[in-house]
């Protein structure tokens, strides 16, 4: 269970999101996995990712945040259950808060990691703390509340 994609096994139906959905040809496709405690992704913003010259637009590091924080606020739901991701039924999260600290200005040209922990899971409620480092210096710091989607939004 360790190093499985989360986004990965997300039912059909939900996965379209630009970020994180392995079915939108044109969204970032952004891959979570598990390395210990913590979730992971790397991702290498393209050249049109620019904010000024050299560095990465805000915009998608904050989508980068939401994304990986929803991503690991599901797989978190599953472990707290015992359950391997994406077995029926399925837990999925969407974005009930964003919170965004940007520290120091992302270069652009390399991977980007983004890093979460789980700070919370309580019942249908996971709180995740992100951060995305370039170089090794850590440029971002996040926070996302995410919520289970409600029966009725999945199809």
């Amino acid at each position: 269970m360790s190093n499985k994609i989360f986004q990965d096994h997300y039912p059909d139906d939900l996965s379209h999101c630009y970020g994180c959905g392995r079915l939108n040809e044109h969204g970032l496709q952004l891959k979570s996995y598990w390395e210990g405690e913590e979730s992971v992704a790397i991702y290498t913003p393209e050249e049109y990712h620019i904010a000024v010259p050299g560095y990465v637009y805000g915009g998608l590091l904050a989508s980068l945040v939401d994304c990986h924080g929803t991503g690991t606020a599901s797989a978190a739901a599953y472990r707290e259950e015992g359950r391997e991701i994406g077995s029926e039924p399925n837990l999925r999260f969407v974005t009930a808060s964003l919170h965004v600290d940007f520290l120091r200005p992302t270069p652009l040209g390399g991977p980007l990691e983004v890093r979460g922990k789980v700070a919370e899971v309580k019942g249908r409620k996971v709180v995740v703390d992100i951060t995305i480092a370039a170089e090794g210096e850590v440029c971002v710091k996040g926070e996302v509340i995410a919520v289970q989607i409600p029966a009725e939004m999945m199809s």
